[in-house]
């Protein structure tokens, strides 16, 4: 019989996902826009049936890394 494997879920606990429409808003851009940044790998997300889900602290991190400073 395998040995179990042990696996740390405990971090996913406080992971909180939200939904394409939750981002584009959150960025204001399309939903469109956000299906491009999940579907090019910038903007990482987890499918859930025929629908993704994207981390917040993604989000976040996304904009810190896109973050533009003229001047």
């Amino acid at each position: 019989m395998p040995a179990k494997k042990e696996t740390d879920h405990a971090g996913l606990g406080q992971v909180r996902f939200l939904t394409v429409a939750e981002v584009a808003g959150l960025i204001r851009v399309s939903k469109m826009t956000v299906y491009r940044l999940v579907h090019s790998g910038e903007l990482p997300a987890v499918r859930v049936g025929r629908s993704f889900r994207v981390p917040e602290n993604e989000v976040h991190a996304y904009l810190e890394n896109a973050y533009y400073n003229a001047g």
